[in-house]
């Protein structure tokens, strides 16, 4: 006879009991996961995560409250926790999964690795470091009413990276209004904006930096004061951008600098955000006025919409957009609200001007009327109960792995509607590992395709080493016979290389890189293969993969990927693309802390086969796993038991 602990077998309550987990993020589904862990009976938790907490997340991660507004959270959500579980062993991290000291002895500590993560770098991370400790990793993420829980074990499943994702559609909060890195950041900073100054103001779409929010101390004891003192209850007071901007009579120069430098000088205070990211700079409309003429700020041939304009330009079309929306805004009487339309050419100058002023500030290069315009979209808010029923399916994988039984875990996708056997839980069984992986391939390698020309050894570096093929700490060697140390993860090293192009240093077609990355325990083999017509904007692209760099041929919306600032935490992301299915006229922003993986965005169809057939052909994905999802298997319908 089986003898239960619970709900559990005495054995697998045991293991529950005494394995080791480690926590990968206490957002949207870390909240949801930690209570669902500790009431399982799971005891010895790790839990890492860098954000502190928002006014905004309160709606969703109810481990917070208002009182906590700007700690850790991983702090607080184990203080939490530990309320209703005070026999937990919890220990919590304010830092980033990717910092030097979570290396792969780290890692070999736990039992399991949980991801529930906002962004792609740090997913890719942790996949290679559980690949490279052999450790079990639970992969999640959500989107609106979208969900995806898979498992991955080294040497019997796809790993996180073995198939290209799709565009990222997620973005969080915190990069909207901190640290953006891609234009369609600033892109959606530039929708909130017009609703805070002309439309229906939301907590939630703040864009400035708040003086009142104790997260801008970095100091937890300045910023525990710091929240005390702006309410005792510890309710953030936060100012009307649309109040301030109506007792400045929508002076256009005082808005400009105000968003533009004064919040952007703020930010620079936040100098944690700046270690290993660009800093912002910061824009004075005075200054602005004596940069170069306007004829020598035009770029790009052909229609008006399709043409850049410099940052003068820019301020020129801020200045006079915002004089058009205060007049209609005043139209509409005490009161009124104007609603944002992309095919309302003011609100659409508005958004091109502020969006491409911020780009600049953050270092991207600008876009055009018409590539912002493609790139606008829907918000569509985070859902709680999505992240709750994506953390109770991260448990059930769990206990299948604790079990023994890693032939029963499943791919789980939970869809908007019910599909044509009326489940929204789809599971499928999990892909073995794709043998031209460029990460768990038994020998890994990669085919790039650049201008060695053109391409600097710092773009090598940043731009594909660490955003595109997500590396932290890159080591290059040329396979040229004598061992030339390209790039050194070693500060100060190889530095006088970084403005040097890639020929300079023998570098031509059929070239090979030796890539290490010690930090990740993971080595790659690059081919170089030379290509002066990369197409207008296009760095470089990965053979044989889905680029992620636009050809100048396809939608302008795509060509919006293409810039990130320095090493941010996304890197790619986020993190991160961003183009437009054929079908759809614009880009869809999910305002969510988690960024949905590459078969969540498969299930995305509201009619479940005829949208999966499209997404075939969009994403160039093989249709094995799909087919599964259409017609699973009789004994695949619903989630296995355990017990």
């Amino acid at each position: 006879m089986v003898q239960l602990l619970g709900s559990l077998r005495k054995e697998l309550a045991d293991s529950v009991s005494s394995c080791r987990l480690l926590v990968v993020g206490a957002g949207g589904i870390g909240c949801e996961l930690l209570k669902n862990l500790v009431l399982t009976g799971f005891r010895n938790i790790e839990v890492i995560d860098l954000d502190t907490i928002d006014v905004s997340n309160l709606n969703r991660q109810f481990l917070f409250q208002k009182k906590h507004v700007g700690k850790s959270k991983a702090q607080v959500a184990k203080e939490s926790v530990l309320q209703f579980c005070p026999k937990a062993n919890i220990t919590a991290y304010h830092d980033s999964i990717m910092n030097p000291d979570y290396n792969v002895e780290f890692f070999r500590n736990f039992t399991l690795v949980m991801n529930a993560l906002d962004n792609r770098a740090a997913r890719n991370h942790v996949n290679r470091m559980c690949l490279a400790a052999d450790i079990p990793l639970i992969e999640s993420g959500t989107a609106g009413y979208l969900g995806q829980v898979t498992v991955i074990k080294k040497g019997l499943t796809e790993c996180y990276e073995c198939q290209p994702k799709p565009t990222q559609k997620t973005f969080p909060g915190c990069t909207i209004r901190n640290t953006p890195s891609e234009p369609i950041h600033c892109i959606v900073w530039a929708k909130y904006l017009y609703n805070q100054l002309f439309g229906e103001e939301d907590a939630d779409q703040e864009v400035s930096p708040d003086t009142a929010d104790p997260e801008a101390a970095w100091d937890p004891a300045e910023t525990a004061a710091r929240a005390g003192a702006s309410n005792q209850d510890g309710d953030i007071k936060r100012v009307s951008t649309k109040e301030w901007a109506r007792s400045t009579g929508y002076d256009p120069v005082k808005i400009f600098n105000k968003l533009f430098k004064d919040d952007i000088m703020y930010l620079l205070t936040m100098d944690k955000l700046w270690k290993k990211r660009k800093a912002p700079l910061p824009l004075d409309w005075a200054e602005v006025q004596k940069m170069a003429c306007p004829q020598d700020e035009v770029s790009g041939a052909g229609l008006k919409d399709q043409q850049v304009l410099g940052v003068r330009g820019y301020s020129h079309l801020f200045s006079r957009s915002v004089e058009t929306l205060r007049a209609q805004l005043a139209g509409k009487g005490e009161g009124g609200e104007l609603t944002w339309d992309k095919d309302d050419p003011p609100a659409m100058d508005f958004v091109t001007a502020a969006a491409n002023l911020r780009m600049h500030i953050f270092s991207m290069s600008m876009k055009s009327r018409f590539d912002v315009k493609s790139m606008a979209g829907n918000i569509i808010p985070a859902i709680a109960t999505t992240n709750a029923v994506i953390a109770g399916l991260i448990v059930l994988e769990a206990l299948k792995i604790l079990s023994g039984d890693l032939e029963q875990c499943r791919t789980i996708f939970l869809n908007k509607q019910p599909n044509p056997r009326k489940k929204l839980l789809v599971p499928c069984a999990l892909d073995p590992p794709n043998s031209s992986c460029y990460v768990c391939a038994s020998k890994p390698e990669v085919t790039i395709r650049l201008n060695v020309q053109k391409t600097l050894v710092l773009s090598l570096q940043d731009r594909i080493l660490k955003e595109r093929l997500g590396m932290v700490a890159p080591d290059v060697q040329i396979e040229d016979g004598k061992g030339t140390i390209l790039i050194s993860s070693e500060e100060g090293e190889t530095e006088a290389n970084n403005s040097r192009s890639l020929s300079e240093f023998g570098i031509r077609n059929g070239s090979r890189l030796q890539v290490d990355d010690f930090l990740q325990d993971y080595t790659l083999l690059v081919n170089v293969l030379h290509c002066e017509d990369l197409g207008k904007d296009v760095e470089f692209e990965l053979v044989g993969d889905a680029p992620d760099k636009a050809p100048p041929q396809t939608s302008a919306s795509e060509e919006g990927k293409s810039i990130a600032n320095g090493s941010e935490d996304s890197a790619q992301p986020s993190t991160s693309s961003k183009a437009a299915p054929a079908e759809d006229d614009d880009i869809l922003i999910v305002d969510s802390d988690e960024e949905p993986s590459s078969s969540a965005m498969e299930v995305a169809a509201e009619s479940g086969s005829h949208k999966r057939k499209l997404q075939d052909a969009e994403t160039g994905e093989g249709l094995a796993k799909r087919k599964r999802l259409e017609q699973p298997p009789a004994e695949d319908d619903d989630i296995i038991a355990l017990d």
